[in-house]
């Protein structure tokens, strides 16, 4: 588990309700932990589809016959399940968020703590880079960034200070970052206040709510009836997609009623909210701020 110590890793398997010759997904394969879970439960007839965008990931596929790995982002799902003849699946399992080992590798300029260039990318072969926000977005368009997603409400301030200084020299580290930022830098809350800044800045480089959106959109019409969808998130932003998805079958506003006023939702809540256990979150100060909801697919309407 170096590459990744997988957060909730029997909870969230267990969520699927795993059939041993179904058909599952796990959209987020990492270093291969839920994925070999999973495989653990299925028998010889089960299959296990998982995507990665990150080439680092490919190095630690197993080999297993039952198991496809996709080298391609979640958001294209149904695409690429197509491919392989598959349309309807008895579970997808997804982790949100930053891999351990995109986090730990300095190179990929994911944490406040190590130098590293200004990349973020989750896929190394996407052209928008960190360093591109930073350096080449509007003062405007910088602001709404760490507004939307990562809630800072001096974001004017912050994007004015960014915009200033790389006028005079471009901001190509993680460092350089921070020395520009020392002016918000007051002490014993530093790190949440950078943590804030480099979560809006990666959500924005890798499009993530984006993402997400286009892929909650595709698990009704990808799932069995009773299918079961487990999803790992790690901020609000994320989160608050995913309990309003399977709420309500939208993002925004209440669900939909046909002329009866009668309401449909395609997924249903399955138990309540999961969150890490004490005793986990000491092992792993990764999952302090994890939460894993669970939902099954509802009957079609007549």
């Amino acid at each position: 588990m170096n590459y990744h110590n997988p957060v909730l890793l029997k909870e969230t398997v267990d969520g699927l309700a795993i059939q041993p010759d179904g058909i599952y997904v796990d959209v987020t394969y990492g270093g291969g932990g839920h994925s070999k879970e999973i495989l653990s439960r299925l028998s010889d007839k089960g299959k296990l589809f998982a995507f990665d965008q990150d080439p680092d990931a490919l190095a630690n596929v197993v080999d297993d016959p039952r198991l496809t790995l996709i080298p391609e982002n979640f958001r294209y799902i149904s695409r690429f399940l197509r491919f392989y003849k598959v349309t309807k699946v008895d579970g997808i399992l997804a982790d949100f968020g930053v891999s351990s080992h995109q986090f730990d590798e300095a190179s990929r300029g994911f944490s406040t703590r190590t130098e590293g260039v200004l990349d973020m990318r989750m896929n190394q072969r996407s052209e928008l880079s960190a360093r591109e926000v930073v350096n080449n977005y509007s003062e405007e368009d910088l602001a709404s960034v760490l507004y939307q997603y990562g809630d800072l409400k001096n974001s004017r301030h912050i994007a004015r200070v960014i915009v200033n200084s790389r006028s005079n020299q471009p901001i190509d580290t993680t460092e350089q970052l921070k020395e520009v930022l020392k002016p918000f830098l007051k002490g014993f809350r530093d790190q949440k206040f950078l943590a804030q800044l480099y979560q809006a800045i990666r959500i924005e480089v890798n499009g993530e709510l984006q993402v997400i959106k286009e892929f909650l959109l595709q698990v009704p019409d990808l799932l069995e009836e009773g299918g079961r969808l487990s999803v790992l998130s790690y901020h609000s932003l994320e989160d608050r997609l995913v309990k309003r998805f399977i709420q309500n079958g939208k993002f925004e506003g209440e669900a939909e009623k046909d002329v009866f006023g009668r309401v449909y939702v395609p997924l249903k809540k399955v138990g309540k909210l999961i969150v890490p256990s004490e005793e986990e979150i000491a092992e792993n100060n990764r999952a302090r701020s994890a939460k894993l909801r669970i939902a099954a697919r509802n009957k079609d309407e007549n």
